[in-house]
């Protein structure tokens, strides 16, 4: 028999997304590992690829036919891994009478997606529901606490991770600069000058406009946006602005880049903000949700409160003048430490142990 119990990764749908992207990296250790899983999606997108490594359950996430098709699934499973808000609901209602437990990983701030007392309510009642609930950060694990009022013993801290080998930087500064310039070449970048690397959904919370109004106050340094999402085509073009699109490996605008810069409104621990820091990449981030998990202010990057374009031009135009050698080595020790995906499925393994029933 496989190393470990069998576990079943359900994501609302196959898009690259932060759920969906921690939900493929520990699929991909566990195997590596030899240990059994799969890997499932409640529904479609028509954002996402052709080809995706997600069979899709049923046509809408709480349709019938896809808490039916969760359920047959989840008995060839010993324990479901729930990957975002839309699986939690589907696993709490889908799963009664499996006797099937489910974990529920949440990454993002439920303060923001829980703000109603409706919703807070609903979610709760979710929640109790799953044998155990993986927080991101112990700020996180707090909230949900004191939130929802969930058993200390049910929720655990387990950080967001990234595949540190994934983003390793070259090693020295000749074979750097020569990978500099290969890719911003592969972007269509300019050759010289500072970039900027913004990374995420064309959505309203990751407030894109925020990063344009900062670079429209920092002549000569360029912006290079990596996305897709429902506000795609409805930003101004500039000379200084470069719309990539979806990127399939975003490691290579770390390697074109000189900071990366996240400006949302609300988040939890963002993978992005882990993958630069693993490239040696310093970051200019909104001091929300547990965001200074990963940037570290002054050691690794800059923090700014949300919502201010001045101050976030401010800190990006420091961090770009300043050292920025020493603080992506300074970023990629900090996340070696905390957020390497080795140390962070080990402590997936020991939970999903605990919580699967003997066979």
């Amino acid at each position: 028999m496989a190393d470990g119990p069998r576990v079943l990764h359900l994501i609302t749908d196959p898009r690259g997304r932060g759920a969906q992207n921690l939900a493929r990296d520990l699929h991909a250790e566990l195997l590596r590992r030899g240990a059994p899983s799969v890997l499932r999606a409640l529904q479609p997108h028509a954002d996402a690829p052709p080809e995706h490594d997600a069979p899709v359950l049923g046509p809408s996430r709480h349709h019938p036919a896809t808490l039916r098709a969760l359920r047959a699934a989840a008995r060839q499973a010993d324990v479901v891994v729930a990957h975002g808000s839309s699986t939690l609901q589907a696993c709490a209602v889908g799963l009664l009478g499996t006797g099937v437990p489910f974990v529920y990983v949440n990454i993002g701030d439920p303060r923001h997606w829980t703000a109603s007392l409706s919703r807070r309510l609903r979610v709760g009642a979710f929640l109790h529901r799953a044998a155990a609930v993986s927080a991101i950060s112990d700020g996180a694990r707090t909230v949900l606490l004191e939130r929802f009022r969930l058993p200390a013993r049910k929720v655990r801290t387990i950080p967001n991770g990234r595949a540190a080998d994934a983003y390793r930087p070259a090693a020295g500064p000749a074979e750097r600069e020569a990978e500099r310039r290969g890719a911003r070449e592969e972007l269509g970048l300019p050759p010289q000058g500072p970039v900027v690397a913004w990374i995420g959904a064309l959505a309203p919370e990751k407030r894109l406009d925020l990063a344009l109004a900062a670079i429209d106050r920092l002549p000569g340094v360029h912006l290079a946006v990596a996305g897709d999402g429902p506000l795609g085509g409805s930003f101004p073009l500039t000379d200084r602005v470069h719309f990539l699109g979806r990127l399939a490996d975003p490691g290579v605008l770390y390697r074109a880049a000189d900071a990366l810069l996240l400006t949302s409104d609300s988040e939890g621990v963002p993978g992005v903000l882990i993958e630069a820091a693993l490239a040696e990449l310093p970051a200019v981030a909104t001091d929300v949700g547990w965001v200074g998990d990963v940037v570290l202010d002054g050691r690794t990057g800059a923090l700014v409160r949300p919502g201010d374009p001045a101050a976030l031009a401010e800190a990006l135009g420091r961090v770009l003048a300043g050292d920025r050698a020493a603080l992506g080595a300074a970023a990629r020790a900090h996340a070696l430490a905390r957020f390497d995906l080795a140390v962070v499925t080990d402590s997936w393994q020991h939970l999903l142990s605990q919580v699967t029933p003997a066979r």
